[in-house]
Parts: C-alpha cells; structure tokens; sequence
C-alpha cells in the first residue's frame, strides 16, 4: 500500500521531499501536486517504473504521450533539439506556469522515448513539484490523473486520491486541494505556435 504524506506548498519540509526522491529513485510511483492537477510520475531514468505509468493508463509506452517535468529551463538541452530566441522568449514568458510546451526532441531522449519526434515540457509552479525535481536531479515524466466522474474530469482532495490509487503507487503527496483544471498544451515544435488545448494559462502567452 502506498504512503501518504502531507507537504505544505509554502515551504516544502526536506526531510518529505528527501523521502519522495527516495521512492521515485528506486523505481517507485508518486502522485504529486503541481500548479494545476494532481500528476501521477515517475524517474525518467528508470525504465521499468515509465512502464508501470504506461500499464496504469492501458497504452504502449512507445504510445505515451507524457510531459517531462522539470525545474527550470537549463536541463532542457538534455531532451530537446536547439531552440530558437522567439521560442525560448515564450517558455521564459510563461514558465513556471501551467503550461506544457510541446518541443522538438533530440536524439539524447531516453530509450523509451527515442522514437518520439517531440517532448512535452513542464515547469510547474509548485514548490512541491519543483523541490523534488531539483533533489532529484532530472525530470520527472508525468501524466495527469483523470476521473471517471462525468462532471469533475479531475480528482482535486487528496485523500480521495489516496483512497482510489493507494494500490497502485508507491507514494501520494497531500499538497492541499488540487485545481480541476489541466495545464494549456501549446506546440513549438513548428513554425508557429499552435494551441492544442485551452487549460489554466492564457493561451495568448506568445
């Protein structure tokens, strides 16, 4: 059964965030909050726990259209081709924030993920998020936890979380009430940003 442990936003305590980078080193699962909905992640190193999330989500992981959550933008040479100024102007503009920015990926990408053409990035401003990020060492990947409610598409009170995805995970972070609201997907991988879907962000952000 999972862990469940609360972490305040305002100041994440150390000794928590230490735990949580424990679990996801050893190819552990983590529910976590971001600035949007509760995200469902892994080490992007470990193979066998980006299978485990591709399991939980019934698709291929080949398939798995998942963001790489980062901490800032200076690691994003590990995963992407080189940008252009305008582009870079946009993510400086935007992140942290709810934004997934779909980037053009090189051929650094891990195993898993070597057929994708592009990456989805996100720098989400949590400090939750951001903390674990940053002990860690790399990015996370990421997907979003949906519900099967029809009218909330999200679950937003972590202990209903706990109580739904205790037996699938390894650890669930109470972070505080989540939104209901996805991140806004903007692709940069051609010529012209184009907004794949309307979420929290402005979508006029470029």
């Amino acid at each position: 059964m999972a862990e469940f442990i609360k972490i305040y936003e305002d100041k994440p305590n150390e000794v928590a965030i230490k735990k949580v980078v424990d679990a996801l080193k050893s190819g552990g699962l983590v529910i976590y909050p971001t600035d949007t909905v509760y995200g469902l992640g892994c080490d992007i190193t470990n193979t066998k726990a980006l299978e485990r999330i591709a399991k939980i989500k019934g698709i291929k992981l080949e398939k798995a259209n998942f963001s790489f959550v980062c901490s800032d933008l200076s690691n994003l040479s590990d995963y992407v081709k080189q940008i252009d100024t305008s582009t870079f102007k946009i993510l400086k503009r935007a992140l942290p924030g709810p934004y997934t920015f779909i980037l053009p990926g090189n051929n650094d990408l891990p195993s898993a993920f070597r057929k994708k053409k592009t990456v989805g990035i996100r720098v989400p401003a949590n400090n939750i998020a951001l903390d674990i990020v940053r002990m860690l060492g790399n990015p996370i990947v990421s997907t979003s936890i949906h519900d099967e409610d029809e009218v909330l598409e999200y679950s937003t009170d972590p202990e209903l979380i706990f109580e739904k995805w205790q037996h699938l995970v390894d650890l669930v972070i109470d972070g505080g009430y989540g939104d209901n609201v996805g991140s806004t997907i903007i692709d940069l991988s051609g010529y012209e940003p184009v907004v794949i879907r309307e979420g929290k962000g402005d979508p006029d952000i470029f």
